[in-house]
């Protein structure tokens, strides 16, 4: 990494930190060490970014990453939670970004090996095995595939949110709800039935007749 960074004349400062021994330390044997491990990262990067003066700090995760962490929270942590683009960081202090949440992973992945980016492996997280992320990660792969587009949709529904129509009482007034004796903006449409239009990549994804015919 020092050699790319120099080779593209790009100023860099690398921070070397002993985390991993309080994580082996702190998380008992089978345990998932990703919680800690990334705490103790964030730290590290906001006590930097102060030394440094900054008042950003840009992290890599992609779009992908993102509907992972909505899963997790959903089916592990109970509540409907994503990564958010941008957001103040835990002390306060800095505006964290995510420059790639529009991005997919596979277009990053593609695009890395196009130009040769040096890829850093992380060891820790590599060496555990049947990591709840890992699992959620093949099932979206697996929509991907056999359901082209829907990766897309569901990722806009993060941008498109009703609160009248979730069950967030504290997110939106339902105790003083009255009848308002005219059209209201969150009214009972939720009960309609709805007409979904295929997205551009389900219309332009041939059907299993359609491929079975262009083949024969």
């Amino acid at each position: 990494l020092p050699t790319y960074l120099s080779k593209i004349g790009m100023p860099f400062r690398i921070v070397e930190q002993d985390t991993y021994s309080v994580v082996k330390r702190v998380i008992a044997d089978g345990k998932t060490t990703c919680s800690l491990c990334s705490r103790l990262r964030r730290g590290v990067l906001y006590r930097v970014a102060s030394e440094l003066g900054a008042t950003k700090i840009a992290l890599g995760h992609h779009r992908d990453d993102i509907l992972e962490t909505l899963f997790l929270n959903m089916f592990y942590g109970g509540k409907l939670k994503a990564m958010p683009p941008k957001l103040i960081s835990d002390d306060g202090k800095h505006i964290v970004i995510r420059p790639l949440a529009y991005c997919k992973e596979k277009d990053l992945e593609t695009y890395a090996g196009l130009v040769d980016f040096p890829i850093i492996p992380c060891n820790l997280c590599g060496s555990q095995k049947n990591l709840q992320r890992q699992v959620i990660k093949e099932m979206m792969q697996l929509w991907d595939k056999k359901f082209p587009g829907r990766l897309e949709t569901m990722f806009r529904s993060l941008q498109n949110i009703q609160l009248s129509h979730l069950a967030d009482t504290s997110r939106y007034d339902f105790v003083n709800l009255k009848p308002q004796g005219q059209p209201f903006k969150d009214g009972d449409t939720a009960f309609d039935e709805e007409t979904f239009e295929p997205t551009i990549e389900e219309m332009l994804t041939p059907t299993t007749e359609e491929t079975e015919s262009l083949s024969g």
